[in-house]
Order: C-alpha cells, then sequence, then structure tokens
C-alpha cells in the first residue's frame, strides 16, 4: 500500500507580505515632499506678487500726491496764488492706501513724516521764492524716499518677469524723479534770472546740474519701456504704451532744448514762462503714462497670481491621484495578502482532516495491478477462467503456464 506524502503547507513569507506595503509607504514620502516643496514655492511667489500688487496701489496714490506738490512749488516760487484742494485730496487718497497696506509694506513711518512735512507747508506763497524752492525741496527728497521705500519693501524692485521689471523700474524709480527734476529745471530757471550778476556762475553751474538730473531719468523711462516692449510676450503691452511714451519723450525733448544752455553765459536762451508751459507739457504727458503703465503692470502681475494658482491646483490634483493610485496599490497588495492566508489556512485545515479534501485531492487507496504471472492472481481468476455453465473443470497439466 502507498501513502501520499504530505503537502508542504503554503504560507506567504514575511518578507513577500511586508516588502510591498513599505515600498507603497516609500513612495508616499517623496511624493508628500515633493508637493510641499512645490507648494512652499508656489506660495512664496504669490505673495511676493500679491505684495507688488501693493505696492502698485500705493504707487498710483503717490502720483497725484507728486503732481500736486510739483505745482504747488512752481506757484509758491514764481509767487502765483497756491490751491492746496488738490494736494490736500491727494495726500487723504494716500493716506487711506498707507492705512490699508501700510502693515504689510511697512510704510507708517515714513508716510507720517512725509505727511508731516507736507502739513507743514505754508497754505500761502511764501515772500522769499529761495526758501519756497528749498522748502519744498526737502519734501520733495522725502516724497521719492517713499517711492522707494514702496518699491523695495513690495518686492518690486525683485521682480522675477523681464516685463514688469522694466515697468516696475519706471514707474517707481524714473518717472518720479523725471517729475520732480522737470519741476526744480523750470523753478529754478526762474530763480536764476533773478538773482543778481555776482551769483550768475553758481547760478549756471546748479542749473546745468538739475538738467542732467531731469534729463537722465526721463531717457532712462524711455529706456525701460522700450526694454518691457520689446522682451514682453503680451500683445497689448506695446500698443498701450508706445504711444503715451511718444508724447512724453516729445514734451521732455522740448523742455530739453529750451534749458539748453546758450552763448557763452551758459543762461537758457528760453524765457521762464517757456520753461514752465515746457514743464506742464511734460507732467501731462507723464501723468497719462503713469495710468498705463500702472494699469499695464497691474495686470501681468495678476497673470502671473492666476497662472500660480492654477500651478498650484495642478501640484495639489497630480499629488492627489499619485495618493489615490498608490492606496489602490495597498489595497491589491492587501488583498493578495489576505487571499494567500486564507488558503494557507484551508490547507492547514485540510492536512489536518482528509476528507474535507474535495475530488482528487482527497487520499484513496492505489489500484492493484493484475498480472497473469502473479500466482496470487492466477488463482484468483481461475473460477473465472475454468467455469462452464457453473461448472468448474479442474486444471490441466499444462495451465499454469
Amino acid at each position: 500500500m502507498t501513502v501520499p506524502a504530505q503537502r508542504a503547507r503554503r504560507r506567504p513569507s514575511v518578507p513577500g507580505r511586508v516588502i510591498p506595503l513599505l515600498l507603497v509607504t516609500a513612495l508616499l514620502a517623496p511624493v508628500a515632499f515633493l508637493f510641499v516643496q512645490a507648494s512652499r514655492l508656489t506660495d512664496d511667489d504669490r505673495d511676493l506678487a500679491a505684495r507688488e500688487r501693493l505696492g502698485v496701489q500705493y504707487l498710483r496714490t503717490l502720483g497725484p500726491v507728486t503732481e500736486a506738490l510739483v505745482d504747488a512749488q512752481s506757484a509758491a516760487v514764481n509767487g502765483q496764488p497756491l490751491s492746496r484742494d488738490s494736494l490736500t485730496n491727494a495726500v487723504e487718497g494716500a493716506a487711506s492706501v498707507d492705512a490699508r497696506v501700510g502693515d504689510q509694506l511697512r510704510t507708517h513711518e515714513r508716510w507720517a513724516g512725509l505727511r508731516a512735512k507736507l502739513e507743514a507747508l505754508p497754505d500761502r506763497s511764501l515772500t522769499d521764492p529761495e526758501a519756497a524752492y528749498l522748502a519744498y525741496g526737502e519734501v520733495t527728497d522725502l516724497l521719492l524716499a517713499l517711492h522707494r521705500k514702496v518699491r523695495e519693501s513690495s518686492g518690486l524692485i525683485r521682480d522675477p518677469r523681464s516685463d514688469s521689471f522694466f515697468l516696475q523700474d519706471g514707474i517707481a524709480g524714473d518717472l518720479p524723479e523725471a517729475m520732480v527734476a522737470a519741476g526744480r529745471l523750470a523753478d529754478l530757471a526762474t530763480l536764476t534770472a533773478r538773482r543778481p550778476a555776482a551769483e550768475r556762475v553758481r547760478s549756471l553751474t546748479e542749473l546745468a546740474a538739475v538738467r542732467v538730473a531731469a534729463l537722465g531719468p526721463a531717457t532712462d523711462l524711455v529706456a525701460d519701456l522700450r526694454a518691457a516692449v520689446d522682451s514682453s510676450e503680451s500683445t497689448d503691452l506695446g500698443p498701450s504704451v508706445l504711444t503715451p511714451l511718444d508724447t512724453y519723450q516729445r514734451a521732455v525733448e522740448t523742455l530739453a532744448a529750451l534749458s539748453a544752455p546758450a552763448g557763452r553765459t551758459g543762461a537758457t536762451s528760453a524765457e521762464p514762462g517757456q520753461l514752465g508751459a515746457a514743464r506742464r507739457n511734460a507732467q501731462a504727458a507723464a501723468r497719462q503714462l503713469q495710468s498705463v503703465i500702472l494699469d499695464e503692470l497691474d495686470s501681468l502681475i495678476g497673470e502671473r497670481i492666476d497662472g500660480l494658482d492654477r500651478d498650484r491646483w495642478q501640484a495639489l490634483a497630480a499629488a492627489g491621484a499619485a495618493v489615490v493610485l498608490l492606496l489602490l496599490l495597498a489595497a491589491a497588495l492587501v488583498a493578495a495578502f489576505r487571499r494567500a492566508r486564507r488558503r494557507a489556512v484551508e490547507e492547514a485545515r485540510a492536512e489536518a482532516d482528509p476528507e474535507t479534501l474535495p475530488g482528487p485531492d482527497r487520499w484513496q487507496p492505489p489500484l492493484q495491478r493484475r498480472s497473469p504471472q502473479h500466482p496470487a492472481e492466477a488463482r484468483s481468476l481461475q473460477p473465472a477462467a475454468a467455469s462452464r455453465g457453473g461448472e468448474t473443470e479442474p486444471w490441466g497439466p499444462f495451465d499454469a503456464r
């Protein structure tokens, strides 16, 4: 009788069960790390863009303050009636913006100092034009310093895109300096004509320096705006900026021609009234250009914020899809492990009780082979082979062969 060998119990090995789950866990870690890094970088870029937009809002309110202050200085130097309404309204508008965004831009202290100087200006024209020129010069210096503070604290000076960088450089740096210097140039020309002959050399030297200070930022502004148009991917930036830029450039060239020294004396050939008119034309062109630049800069920063928001959602969707796939893989591995464990339990029960095995897995005794030469089989076959009609015949002599 042949006894079948016992089957080896098939159990999933411990490494085979643990390693797939460890791999799934190990894949989750880098996915989470990459998502956190991408989200952090996106958040940093978005925070910078949001602060830049606050800076654009602040600069938009400083433009009217600059224009009103330059007009007030020109009126004080020329002895004309001084109206504080436009300056007061501009100051109130800037104060409201500073109260709203000054904490983020850290401009409260500088604005408070500038506002105190503005409110200390006399309501009437000063009797001494030279004193008025110096008094307004101190206030305009503080105003330009506030422009620089807004530019730095808002992050506009660190703008990563070339087109918006050139725009912010022109609107926050070049244009305010050009407006203030143009006003000083026209007013100083008026003062130079009134000074005695003994001060002519000093006056001409000072006038030449102010002329350079006025034309330098204007030239830089033109260069910045043309560079912004050339480097921008926006199709709207060129048509919207170039037309007011040409107008401003012609006004500045006219101011430069009128303020150029003539003859051996070095004095300008234009009358103070002509320089004042040229200054007002340049200021009007600068006002129009300022509005266009601020709108385009705000639009570019807004598009960047929208793009960063899309990148954030895409990163979130990609991380979510990766997590879902890894969880499905983990669920498949767990299901396979449970099936293997259930199969092992069933085999263990079958080994303990063979009758529970279905069909061919149940043990049965092996069948005996029939062999004509086997004596026992011959004897067992003799009655069947020799029976005839129910009778048994004895074997013959050679029947056993």
